[in-house]
């Protein structure tokens, strides 16, 4: 099943329940039924006041975050819904790091439990480094619902990769 690269880390059940969706071509009403309109967080300055908020609420002893920003070069082939890095330099005979997160340009216009997933994600790297059991506890504590989010964004993903078309705009903005 490479139609489901998204998905290869799932049950073989999970992944047959999938290809039995978009061989029916319901992936996409499944998705719409479950979440609603797009976030309107559209301008980096938007989405670094959004990811802050969530800092402020939860890590407020982590590291500061100095830039957040969407970026087009990020390519959800490659793996990445964002990057968090930390560019360490030497300031004043001491060592500084400067932490900013990126955010892939298409997660524009996602629903907003997505986009909570992916800064919950970048986030939870200011504390945790490595993709193990603490990390996600960290990404559970932030939101919930994370695995659940992160599995229905694997979900669109698979639509848009299997030829589906975008399911939420710009234009079809929710309120904050």
């Amino acid at each position: 099943m490479s139609r489901l690269k998204y998905l290869s880390a799932y049950s073989e059940q999970t992944q047959s329940q999938v290809a039995q969706l978009i061989a029916q071509d319901k992936l996409a009403t499944v998705l719409n039924s479950r979440y609603g309109k797009a976030h309107d967080y559209r301008t980096d300055k938007a989405l670094y006041n959004y990811v802050q908020e969530l800092r402020s609420a939860y890590l407020r002893n982590a590291e500061p975050v100095n830039k957040v920003e969407y970026d087009s070069k990020i390519h959800v082939i490659n793996h990445a819904l964002g990057l968090h890095t930390a560019i360490a330099r030497v300031q004043g005979g001491k060592l500084k790091a400067k932490h900013e997160i990126r955010v892939a340009t298409m997660f524009k216009a996602v629903p907003m439990e997505f986009l909570t997933m992916i800064a919950v994600h970048e986030l939870a790297h200011l504390k945790e480094k490595q993709h193990d059991k603490a990390f996600y506890q960290l990404c559970t504590h932030m939101e919930p619902n994370y695995h659940q989010y992160e599995f229905d964004l694997r979900l669109y993903l698979t639509h848009l990769d299997n030829g589906g078309s975008k399911l939420w705009d710009a234009s079809s903005t929710a309120s904050n």
